[in-house]
């Protein structure tokens, strides 16, 4: 009777914890990164006895967890892969839509200020039309200044939710490595008996961490597990963590990189921070938002550079050459910004650099780095996309020199450089910010062309000149622009007269000027059946170059002139104007293979197709994310219908248990009563 009563007992016993393991799977069907349990039963050693052995019960050897290691890391791995696309096509889809915009992009601005000046050009003398170019083209510098500043609020945004990572990040290095020691202390680890809810806990934490930074996990004695970067560098050993950091960059002050500190070592970990949210952040600053402020930079250069060129050889309503429309792009505030010195550059850090925008048309939208090595005098410029060396040598002595690109050139102003410097060079980066309008007045809009020709009404022949075209083509050697105007509303001694003579069996033409110097070369043969042009396009021809052309056409007689003189009291001219309107289709980018318009869909297209890209990632990665899950759940996850079913099972069990008892109860008390 004392081991039938035993039996129940332990049957009661038994069936009591299986029925509280089951309600806690039911109550924790819910609770994320929970795994369900399972009771383990075992047959208690029977009582031997000479008819056979007897039973004694039952007992529990174990609740296991019940949990796929191969189903949990990949899980991880996923949760890396969704938490990176995740980031990176919020941050692309934000940018998409600033760009794309119609009130908030550039196409609108672009358009309707060459529509403006189209119009201007229809009427040139008009106020009220020169001041809606000077409306709409403050609108094209609002844009890009606008656009700008949104990348920069959108770059914060960014290194804000880098450092909120950060954060996380830590704090869940800190509880895996605290529940590793507890996990290593818990009492019964050396039988087997785990720590359920803390191993739950544990894996939720790395799961969670996974969400933030490509994480690789190894499990070590003691069941501890030791967590590290992809490329090895430790997180969490046993119950030790690392601390990870951001800091300004030495190479850009502008953004942060990422530092892992561990027992006071500070490492830089930017180059190793993949997948989850901080290598999505990353890769949208690296691949979207630093191309997208170069290339916008690249269009404001473009824009820029054409207009003020055009608008430099034009003539305003008061007779005088035209100025900068736009902020110069090679101002010296402006090159000094296009080099940042590295932080970590040896002192005593007196290199001086500028970035001189040579060609806009073949200026690309890249950045560089540009380092030095052996004395200090061997330098290699190295494409920061694609890490080529794209041109390298040997600085002179003194280092006063340039190093040439396309569309640009590296001034070496002075100063001395030691190996390993480094200099972040950036020829557009900060184009869209500096931009500005540099025309206050409608008068001072340079719409007319400042030269025009007339043709004696004496002449006998029948040659024609056309009224020229000018030049924007700067002398090499003295970067003079026009030198046939040095003064003020008038030709360089002007005017000028075209003479034909007989020479032998030629016509021949010479220019000359108002004192009768020959200007240019003397006697040129004329050629009847093609224009002839009256003077070179080409800045190196000395005397021959005078900033415009003219063209003659037809058959001149002997002894018949043509006189070239400044445009005065031109306000109706509107040559200027057409050409500066044209600029808004004339192909001025890649070459002479783009547009403005062409080129910022361009960078519009760019930006769409990385954001659909991401889209489809994204998508991609979600799903395989819900299938691991869904693995996970097969396994790991609490089915509330088997929970229920087990829930009736031992509750039958745990009344049987109890009848078992109550059986031997009666046994004991009838024995006892035999007795009296």
């Amino acid at each position: 009777m004392a081991g039938l009563l035993g039996i129940g007992l332990t049957g009661i016993l038994s069936h009591q914890s299986a029925l509280n393991t089951t309600g806690n799977n039911i109550t924790n069907a819910n609770t994320p990164g929970y795994s369900r349990q399972e009771v383990q039963f075992e047959t208690q050693t029977g009582q031997r006895t000479g008819a056979g052995t007897i039973g004694s019960g039952v007992s529990i050897s174990n609740i296991r967890r019940l949990a796929d290691e191969y189903l949990v890391q990949q899980v991880r791995e996923d949760s890396t892969l969704s938490g990176e696309q995740e980031a990176l096509n919020s941050e692309l889809t934000r940018l998409d839509n600033l760009l794309g915009g119609e009130s908030t992009g550039l196409s609108n601005a672009l358009n309707n200020f060459f529509a403006s000046l189209q119009n201007a050009a229809e009427d040139p003398t008009s106020l009220p039309q020169r001041q809606l170019v000077l409306s709409e083209a403050q609108q094209v510098v609002n844009r890009f200044q606008a656009l700008n500043q949104e990348f920069i609020q959108q770059r914060e945004s960014v290194k804000t939710q880098m450092q909120q990572g950060v954060k996380d990040a830590n704090t869940l290095l800190k509880s895996i490595a605290e529940l590793n020691l507890a996990i290593s202390e818990s009492p019964g680890i050396a039988q087997g008996k785990m720590p359920n809810e803390l191993l739950d806990k544990r894996d939720e934490n790395l799961r969670q961490l996974s969400e933030l930074v490509s994480i690789k996990v190894s499990e070590t004695e003691g069941s501890q597990v030791n967590v590290s970067l992809s490329n090895g560098l430790s997180l969490v050993v046993g119950n030790n963590a690392a601390q990870f950091g951001t800091q300004e960059s030495s190479e850009d002050p502008t953004r942060l990189s990422f530092t892992l500190s561990n027992g006071g070592r500070v490492v830089n970990v930017d180059e190793q921070i993949n997948g989850g949210k901080l290598g999505g952040l990353r890769r949208f600053d690296n691949e979207a938002l630093k191309p997208a402020f170069d290339e916008l930079g690249r269009i404001a250069i473009a824009l820029s550079d054409t207009m003020n060129h055009q608008h430099e050889i034009g003539m305003d309503l008061e007779g005088e050459l035209g100025g900068l429309f736009f902020s110069d792009i090679n101002s010296q505030a402006a090159q000094r910004s296009r080099v940042v010195a590295n932080g970590n550059n040896q002192q005593p850090q007196t290199g001086q650099l500028a970035v001189e925008i040579t060609d806009s048309s073949v200026l690309a939208a890249d950045s560089y780095t540009l380092q030095f090595s052996g004395d200090g005098r061997n330098f290699e410029l190295i494409d920061k996309a694609t890490g080529e060396t794209v041109n390298q040598g040997r600085l002179p002595d003194p280092v006063q020199s340039e190093i040439s690109m396309p569309g640009f050139n590296i001034r070496v102003e002075g100063g001395a450089f030691n190996a390993g410097d480094k200099y972040l060079i950036q020829p557009s980066r900060n184009a869209a910010e500096s931009i500005s309008l540099q025309v206050d007045r409608e008068e001072d809009l340079a719409f007319a062309s400042p030269i025009r020709a007339e043709t004696d009404p004496g002449n006998s022949g029948t040659g024609k000149i056309d009224q020229g075209t000018m030049l924007n083509v700067r002398n090499p050697n003295t970067n003079a622009l026009l030198p046939g105007f040095q003064t003020a509303g008038t030709l360089a001694n002007g005017p000028l007269t075209i003479a034909f003579a007989q020479s032998g069996s030629d016509l021949t033409f010479t220019v000359t000027d108002s004192s009768g110097a020959v200007v240019g070369t003397p006697g040129q043969v004329y050629q009847a059946g093609i224009a002839n042009t009256v003077f070179s396009d080409d800045p190196s021809a000395g005397s021959d170059y005078q900033g415009y052309q003219f063209r003659i056409t037809g058959q001149p007689a002997v002894g018949d002139t043509f006189s070239i003189s400044y445009n005065a009291n031109g306000v109706s001219d509107n040559r200027n104007a057409e050409r500066l309107a044209a600029l808004g289709t004339a192909n001025t980018l890649n070459g002479g293979n783009q547009s403005f318009s062409e080129g910022y869909a361009g960078l519009v297209e760019d930006v769409g197709v990385k954001t659909r890209q991401s889209q489809l990632d994204l998508d991609a990665g979600k799903t395989l994310l819900e299938q691991s899950t869904n693995q996970r759940e097969s396994v790991s996850g609490v089915n509330l219908d088997e929970e229920a079913g087990k829930l009736i099972q031992y509750q039958a069990a745990y009344n049987a248990s109890a009848q078992v008892m109550s059986v031997a109860q009666d046994l004991f008390n009838t024995l006892l009563q035999s007795f009296r």
